[in-house]
């Protein structure tokens, strides 16, 4: 080796090569950065969601036999009331021996002698069965108040009074309950319920209209009533 020369340079061009195959080796041995949850932050992250919920039950349907509950606040400015121009269609249900005038467009469900109508918050139930007599209030009291308690959401009774109907004569019951949850928001609306409890020839009819609390559909409530038939 000859001392006496200059030591040899590397030019810039080789030095970048070196720097950046080193970088490359680092690359492909090196484990990735974890985050802060300890996952890697290049891991793929998960897309699966859990499953859907089972839709509620229709708004309004009592069920068999229920939890007690308490009930759901009053709305401050109850949405629901029913417009006074809305038209009104006939409805004869043949199996159960009435009929009975409801709002146009709205949905019907049900089958055999019970029926329902409805419209976002608002609706109306009928149905039929045999009786002997015509019921009372003092009857509604100790039989009626006791089937509500055990099938309806948080009741609460409001008032009993004797009916006569153009369908014939009856009781008239009013109370409180929480509404089933809306399919899609879940919310849960405290519903007002007005039902009618109409005897003639030995048949019971069992008219619910209902709406939220504070609702304005007395004019639609007495249309309905009023337009019920027992032949």
């Amino acid at each position: 080796m000859d001392l006496t020369k200059p030591p040899r340079r590397f030019g810039p061009a080789l030095v970048l090569t070196f720097v950046l195959v080193s970088s490359v080796a680092a690359g492909c041995g090196g484990s990735a950065t974890p985050s802060a949850d300890g996952s890697s932050a290049n891991a793929p992250r998960s897309t699966s969601t859990s499953a859907p919920s089972e839709s509620a039950s229709p708004a309004g349907t009592p069920s068999a036999q229920v939890k007690p509950a308490a009930p759901v606040p009053v709305e401050k400015n109850p949405p629901g009331d029913i417009p006074d121009n809305l038209a009104f269609v006939p409805y004869t249900n043949r199996p159960g021996g009435y009929s009975f005038t409801h709002p146009e467009g709205w949905a019907r469900t049900g089958s055999g002698v019970r029926v329902r109508f409805t419209d976002k918050l608002n609706g109306v139930t009928a149905e039929s069965m045999a009786a002997t007599q015509a019921p009372t209030v003092a009857n509604a009291h100790s039989s009626d108040v006791a089937r509500l308690k055990s099938s309806v959401p948080a009741f609460e009774l409001r008032n009993i009074s004797a009916v006569t109907l153009p369908a014939g004569k009856g009781v008239h019951i009013v109370f409180r309950r929480n509404s089933d949850a809306d399919p899609v928001t879940g919310k849960v609306y405290r519903d007002e319920v007005e039902e009618y409890d109409v005897f003639r020839a030995g048949k019971l009819v069992r008219l619910d209209l209902y709406g939220p609390v504070g609702a304005d559909n007395v004019d639609a409530y007495r249309t309905m009533s009023q337009s019920l038939r027992l032949p």
